[in-house]
């Protein structure tokens, strides 16, 4: 997989961003960020940056300032806000519509700061609903965030701890990943590969991006 990296000042430190580039002119960007506990060698981000460069998709593998530093603890939500708003320049460079997106925490802060980007739309992986057993600790409002109108795609593991696909709220139902965890991994006693998960995953961020024209539709009419 050829990529190429790019360091960014932000007002909350140097950021790292990696490219995959689509071959042919791209449609699109689709920046992406970690989580809290990992970083961009997440499955379903590498996944991502493996297959959406050929549907005419530029992917940018966003790392924070914290992460970049070598921290081992993420930082509070306005700073991880004020990192991803000071690379966007970047991001949104060559001119193109940046769908704004991540996992986990990244996830929140594409949510938080879409409206006030300009963000094409916002693509949320593994979104930390609440924290694991306090369901009373909703996040539902930053779902929201984006504004009315902005297209959001929630990707969530069945079993995900900090939120399964039936507790969100009425508009934000999620597409599931059958038996998979806040990581998308499933058990080995899953009706499912892991394989299998990851492309549930990769599908339907492809077949999304296809319907909101940001993405090539392969001969034939399938999409992505």
């Amino acid at each position: 997989m050829n990529a190429e990296t790019e360091l960014v000042e932000t007002p909350a430190g140097q950021a790292r961003i990696t490219w995959h580039r689509a071959a042919n002119r791209p449609k699109s960007v689709v920046a992406l960020s970690h989580g809290a506990g990992g970083g961009i060698e997440a499955r379903d981000l590498a996944a991502l940056a493996g297959v959406l460069p050929a549907r005419g998709v530029d992917v940018a593998l966003v790392e924070q300032p914290w992460r970049v530093a070598g921290k081992r603890l993420a930082p509070a939500p306005k700073t991880l806000d004020a990192g991803w708003t000071g690379l966007w320049p970047v991001l949104a460079a060559r001119g193109l519509p940046v769908i704004s997106g991540g996992r986990s925490a990244g996830a929140r802060v594409a949510c938080r700061t879409a409206e006030e980007l300009g963000a094409a739309a916002v693509l949320a992986l593994a979104f930390p609903l609440h924290p694991p057993g306090k369901p009373e600790k909703s996040r539902a409002q930053e779902l929201a965030a984006p504004g009315p109108g902005r297209p959001v795609l929630v990707v969530q593991g069945g079993n995900d701890t900090f939120g399964r696909p039936a507790e969100f709220p009425p508009g934000h139902e999620p597409v599931e990943v059958p038996y998979a965890d806040h990581g998308f991994k499933v058990p080995a006693r899953a009706e499912i590969t892991q394989e299998a998960a990851i492309e549930v995953v990769t599908g339907a961020v492809s077949d999304w991006l296809a319907g909101l024209g940001h993405a090539s539709v392969r001969p034939g009419g399938r999409r992505g």
